[in-house]
């Protein structure tokens, strides 16, 4: 296919990187004055890169510049996730941007080609196109975290962010160059058949290691989290909702293609690896947020364990597997941008909280925002008959499914631990005594994002939770 052929197929990602190009250049002309224009402006195109992607005529996929983009129903499915999500951030940020005097044009631009790096992540077939994709979302994020420059907190998030990713950068390249040398090929076709006809793949799998070493760092597993809770407290609260949103899935999408697309042949020597690190991130996220009292630092530890539930899945290394990690990773977004909407609306006497402690007898004195937390948080948790318990379901089914019984009941165990830290919290709005009154605003964007996230968590629309189940089966059974 040529190069002119192969850019028909790449719609979302032209809009992204041409429409940022000229947004940045429109900001630098215009300055901070047209920020909240180029934000609209910013909007509409992951909108129109969103319709791009569902209507893209790839078909049953489509391999492209050599194979080193792969345009399928798995990709398509990931990025038009990515981009709701990287909308709803720009959308929720406009009022916190203005209220702390960082209403800079940069925001949203930046926002844009991270969610084009991601949309190449989703689609890398190659691996120097994942590495490409991954920092292409990886600088803008880094300059993302330390945004509020004048914040020692926000610019040391900033500097952690990108010293760690910078090593995990390192760990990927190096497993990178591992599997090239014993594979011979970069692509992800060739490394399979290369994979299939090796006698011996100690060498690729030292390699894969690696490339697992750095990719489990971009989605927060454990033991390779250390920089999330940190950086998700010191990072402006909206930035930290895209950052548990959007690049999850992001990286997510990458891991499964990673794994399956070159090394389906060499699930049972993978498998192990994943596993272990799914009980860790579980472990860790659910007994270190049992103690914090940072909103902030409970989510950050909250995403490493849901990134651990989400690795169970990826673990089966089937169809039904990926398929769950997909359904999780979309309920999993929006409870996540949901609950960042209800901590934005966390406001009091013009500043913004951060405590625990300070959503103390919510219930009393803002029963709405105390209803729609308590909805997230029970669904966060895992409680049926809500959203977040069907996709622990699917995955703990996934897990069975493939033999790994041991991993689903270790999953069942230690959401029980879970929950508690979840629970803790929706007691404290319900029972303690009243914490002085935030700001009463449960209207607009964040309101109404609060509340439609809330909403989804229950099963009120099976036609959606089924076409949700159908559109992830479809994109899993590309990758097979």
């Amino acid at each position: 296919m040529g190069v002119f052929e192969s850019l028909t197929f790449l719609g979302p990602e032209l809009l992204l990187a041409v429409g940022g190009m000229a947004l940045l250049m429109f900001g630098v002309w215009r300055g901070d004055s047209v920020s909240r224009q180029i934000s609209i402006a910013a909007v509409i195109l992951l909108s129109l890169a969103l319709i791009a992607a569902a209507f893209s005529p790839a078909g049953q996929g489509v391999g492209l510049f050599a194979d080193s983009l792969r345009i399928d129903a798995f990709s398509t499915f990931a990025k038009i996730i990515i981009f709701a999500a990287a909308a709803f951030a720009i959308l929720m940020s406009d009022r916190y941007l203005a209220g702390e005097k960082l209403g800079r044009f940069e925001y949203p631009v930046l926002v844009l080609f991270s969610a084009f790096g991601m949309s190449l992540m989703a689609s890398a077939s190659d691996l120097i196109t994942l590495y490409m994709g991954l920092e292409a979302q990886s600088l803008a994020l880094y300059i993302l975290a330390t945004f509020n420059r004048d914040s020692r907190r926000s610019t040391e998030a900033g500097l952690k962010y990108f010293v760690l990713g910078a090593l995990s950068s390192c760990l990927l390249l190096y497993g990178a160059s591992l599997i090239y040398g014993f594979s011979g090929s970069t692509q992800f076709d060739a490394i399979a058949a290369a994979a299939a006809g090796a006698a011996d793949r100690t060498g690729l799998v030292i390699g894969l290691v690696f490339v697992i070493a750095g990719l489990a760092f971009k989605v927060s597993a454990a033991p390779f989290h250390m920089w999330t809770p940190d950086v998700y407290e010191g990072a402006p609260t909206p930035v930290t909702a895209f950052f548990a949103a959007a690049p999850k899935l992001a990286a997510m999408a990458m891991f499964a293609r990673t794994l399956i697309e070159p090394f389906h042949q060499m699930t049972d020597d993978w498998r192990p690896v994943i596993a272990i690190i799914a009980v860790a991130s579980m472990l860790v996220g659910s007994f270190s947020a049992i103690q914090q009292t940072n909103i902030k630092r409970l989510m950050a530890y909250s995403s490493i364990g849901h990134m651990g539930y989400a690795l169970i899945g990826l673990a089966a290394g089937t169809r039904a597997g990926v398929s769950a990690v997909l359904i999780y990773m979309a309920v999993y977004i929006v409870m996540t941008i949901g609950a960042f909407a209800c901590i934005l609306l966390m406001r009091r006497r013009g500043g913004l909280t951060e405590s625990i402690a300070d959503l103390a007898g919510l219930s009393r004195t803002n029963a709405p925002l105390a209803l729609i937390l308590t909805a997230l948080f029970f669904s966060l948790a895992g409680i049926p008959p809500l959203a977040g318990f069907f996709g622990k379901w699917f995955v703990f089914l996934a897990a069975v499914e493939a033999g790994l019984g041991w991993l689903a009941v270790a999953g069942a165990v230690i959401s029980v631990v879970a929950a508690f830290y979840y629970i803790r919290v929706v007691w404290i709005m319900w029972f303690d005594e009243p914490a002085p009154v935030f700001e009463r605003d449960i209207g607009g964007v964040l309101g109404v994002t609060a509340a439609l996230s809330a909403l989804l968590m229950f099963p009120v629309v099976p036609a959606l939770i089924g076409r949700l189940q159908q559109a992830a089966s479809v994109a899993a059974a590309a990758l097979f």
